[in-house]
C-alpha cells in the first residue's frame, strides 16, 4: 500500500522507487501481487507514467489513510519508548505555590512538552496504596528515606516557615526563634506534612512539664493560613506554600542557635515501573539534586 500510494502521488513507479529508497523492479512487482491480491487492476501503464484506475481511486482512498494511520502508530510508540511522550503520573502532598517541585514540573514539562503530566495530592499512606496499584508512577513526600520495598531517591530540604498575622509582636522581624515562640497558639493541619511538622515543634519547645499549645484542625494548609490571618494563632509550613498570599499572613524564618530548622523530601517509585517518562522525570531530578540524589 505504501508503494502504491507514491507511486499514484508521484505517477511514477520509478520516481516513487527513488523516493522510497527501493529498486524499480521490487516496487512494481510488489504492486502486481496487490492488484492480484485485490482481483482488480489498480494501475493503468503507459509510457508516460501510470495512472490510476476507476476502482484504484478507491483502493488508494483506503490505502493512504491506513498509511498515514500506521505511520503515527509507529511515531507514537517510538516517541512513548523513549519517553518524549505518554503519561506520568506524580504523587505529593506539599504545596505548587513555590519551591522546588514546582520548579521541577516547570523544567520537565518544558523538555517533555508530549508527555501528559498527571498529579494527585493526598497522604503518604494513600500516596504509596496508589504506587503499589500502578496508578501512581512517583511520589514527592517528606520524611528521610526509609526500608519500604521502593526505589528512593533523597532529594531538597525546605525551611520550616511561621505564618503569623500581620500584626503579630514578631512580624518586623525578619526571623523568629522558636524560643519566642514558647507562648504561642500553634494550628496545624492533622494532614502530611502536618504531623512531621508538630514532631519538629515539639523537639524545639517541649521540656519537662511543658508542652507548646497545639490546635490541631482536619482542614487544608490554605485554610490553617485563613486561620492565623484572622488571629486564632500562629502557622507552621515547609517553605514550598508561601507563594501563595493570603489576607492578613506574612511568613518569617523559624530558627536555632543552628541556624534555619529544615525538613527533608524524598521520591519513592516502585522498583519494576518500566514507564520511559519516570526515567526522564527521574535524571531530571539527578541533574537537578546531584549531591543529594547520589547520597553525598
Amino acid at each position: 500500500m505504501r508503494y502504491a500510494v507514491a507511486a499514484a502521488h508521484f505517477r511514477s513507479f520509478r520516481r516513487a522507487a527513488e523516493e522510497l529508497g527501493v529498486k524499480q523492479s521490487t516496487l512494481s512487482r510488489c504492486i502486481r501481487q496487490m492488484e492480484y491480491r485485490l482481483g482488480v487492476k489498480v494501475f493503468e501503464r503507459t509510457s508516460g507514467g501510470v495512472h490510476l484506475t476507476t476502482a484504484g481511486e478507491e483502493v488508494l482512498r483506503t490505502s493512504r489513510h491506513l498509511v498515514e494511520t500506521v505511520d503515527h502508530m509507529a511515531a507514537t510508540a517510538r516517541d512513548m519508548g523513549r519517553g518524549e511522550s505518554g503519561q506520568l503520573t506524580i504523587g505529593f502532598y506539599t504545596s505548587l505555590s513555590a519551591g522546588n517541585l514546582r520548579a521541577s514540573l516547570m523544567e520537565y514539562a518544558a523538555r517533555f512538552p508530549m508527555v501528559d503530566i498527571r498529579t494527585v495530592e493526598g497522604a503518604r499512606r494513600c500516596l504509596f496504596a496508589s504506587m503499589e496499584r500502578g496508578t501512581l508512577d512517583v511520589a514527592i513526600v517528606t520524611g528521610e528515606p526509609s526500608t519500604r520495598d521502593v526505589k528512593t531517591m533523597p532529594l531538597w530540604s525546605e525551611r520550616v516557615m511561621v505564618a503569623l498575622p500581620e500584626g503579630h509582636r514578631l512580624a518586623s522581624n525578619n526571623i523568629v526563634y522558636w524560643t519566642d515562640l514558647k507562648d504561642e497558639t500553634f494550628l496545624l493541619s492533622q494532614r502530611d506534612p502536618g504531623p512531621e511538622i508538630q514532631d519538629i515543634l515539639l523537639a524545639k519547645l517541649a521540656a519537662p512539664g511543658e508542652r507548646p499549645k497545639v490546635i490541631s484542625h482536619d482542614i487544608s494548609r490554605e485554610n490553617i493560613k485563613s486561620l492565623v490571618g484572622a488571629g486564632f494563632g500562629v502557622g507552621l509550613m515547609c517553605e514550598a506554600c508561601i507563594g501563595a498570599s493570603y489576607v492578613g499572613v506574612v511568613y518569617r524564618e523559624a530558627r536555632d542557635g543552628n541556624g534555619p530548622s529544615r525538613i527533608s523530601y524524598a521520591a519513592y517509585w516502585q522498583g519494576d515501573n518500566d514507564n520511559p517518562a519516570l526515567a526522564h522525570f527521574l535524571k531530571l531530578l539527578e541533574e537537578r539534586y546531584p549531591l543529594l540524589s547520589n547520597g553525598e
